[in-house]
């Protein structure tokens, strides 16, 4: 059973660097620039949120590649939530 569980792990893995590694352009894009305008609030509350929980998840199973992926994107992603709201209120993103 060990062989089955060290694949799953790194299927985990792969599958966590892929998700994590997607989001880091648009994190730089909106660090770099400092443009929030884009970014619809609402939806990046819901997601900030989702990510947490996922990260709440991932503690509870004891589960390497769900914490160490939702670790770094909650990181990521408060700091743009951030941004948008102190830069970005009336950015004109719908919200």
């Amino acid at each position: 059973m060990t062989s089955d569980s060290n694949t799953l792990d790194w299927i985990g893995y792969a599958a966590a660097t892929l998700t994590t590694l997607s989001f880091v352009p648009q994190a730089w894009h909106t660090f770099r620039t400092r443009d929030v305008s884009g970014i619809s609030l609402s939806m990046y509350s819901a997601f900030t949120l989702g990510v947490l929980l996922w990260l709440v998840y991932g503690v509870l199973l004891g589960a390497w590649p769900v914490i160490v992926a939702n670790a770094i994107t909650l990181a990521l992603a408060a700091c743009i939530l951030a941004m948008k709201l102190v830069l970005g209120r009336d950015g004109g993103s719908g919200d």
